[in-house]
């Protein structure tokens, strides 16, 4: 297929609240995806910190800003991140034609920017394409580690048309219309999750107060006893990361004021795990793997 003449209008949109409280790189996320998008729809959430302060700072003209106050009856299910991801993805400008969902602890490198913009123009025409579907890595403990098992998600829907009966689905994750899975696109971009990497304090603050927010969270024991610092060393896989990181993210790694040790050759994979691991070496092909889209 060939790339469409025309440069589509994208708007980026994400939600956030109390950034600051527990260490969202968001300003990083949302300065990552600029250069691709004419506008940034930002849902800021009553928070706890300065978060509005926060998101005001940041130099740009394309920024939007939605105040917003987070419904707490639909905390179960975390059915409230996808209630602020719709009102977000509401307040996108009625001309877009494509709408770019970035979580706060979620950023694009720039290497990536071309290939965003090349995908979305190619398939802007494409009306059977009804989103792109991003690969992921996802970083542990430190700007060091990434977690490598299949407990990790390996794709997500980040790029959406435009079209509003697209639901956030569930805890945000995810998008689905009419409650069907998206009809997708998949192209050669990452996106870099960072939302295991912080001091071992902020993690674990952070952690315990998820399981008080949404109770029916599962959380591991360590969590949930009286820890100050969160025990990284619980993972059951990690790798070396190989790559470079976004350059909006280099003073953040640069004045990181902690450090994890962990042995990338330590696998604590269950037996089921570990044989599933074995038949992904061997085919290629990950069993059982939840995908909430359809390729096409």
């Amino acid at each position: 297929m060939s790339i469409s003449p025309f440069r589509p209008k994208i708007s980026g949109f994400t939600i956030v609240r109390n950034a600051i409280k527990y260490d969202y790189p968001v300003v990083e996320s949302i300065t990552s995806i600029l250069p691709v998008c004419d506008e940034v729809v930002v849902a800021v959430g009553k928070s706890e910190d300065d978060t509005l302060d926060l998101i005001r700072s940041i130099p740009s003209d394309k920024i939007r800003i939605i105040e917003t106050v987070w419904d707490e009856s639909l905390r179960t299910g975390g059915r409230v991140l996808a209630a602020e991801t719709n009102k977000a993805f509401d307040a996108v400008s009625p001309d877009a034609d494509w709408a770019f969902y970035i979580q706060a602890d979620e950023v694009v490198h720039e290497k990536y920017h071309r290939t965003i913009l090349d995908a979305a123009s190619m398939y802007a025409n494409d009306r059977n394409v009804e989103g792109l579907l991003f690969h992921y890595t996802h970083f542990y403990g430190t700007y060091r580690f990434v977690a490598d098992s299949r407990n990790w998600y390996r794709h997500e829907i980040r790029i959406i048309r435009n079209l509003k009966d697209i639901r956030s689905y569930r805890d945000a994750q995810g998008f689905r219309r009419n409650n069907r899975k998206l009809q997708v696109k998949p192209i050669d971009a990452h996106i870099y999750h960072y939302g295991w990497v912080k001091n071992p304090y902020q993690q674990q603050l952070k952690m315990q107060d998820l399981h008080a927010y949404w109770s029916d969270m599962d959380m591991p024991r360590h969590v949930l006893e009286a820890n100050e610092l969160y025990d990284y060393g619980s993972i059951d896989s990690v790798a070396l990361f190989q790559g470079t990181h976004p350059s909006v993210m280099q003073n953040r790694i640069n004045n990181a004021d902690w450090e994890v040790n962990l042995d990338p050759g330590v696998k604590n994979l269950s037996l089921k795990n570990r044989i599933l691991a074995k038949v992904e070496q061997l085919t290629g092909k990950r069993l059982f793997e939840y995908k909430n889209y359809q390729l096409i």
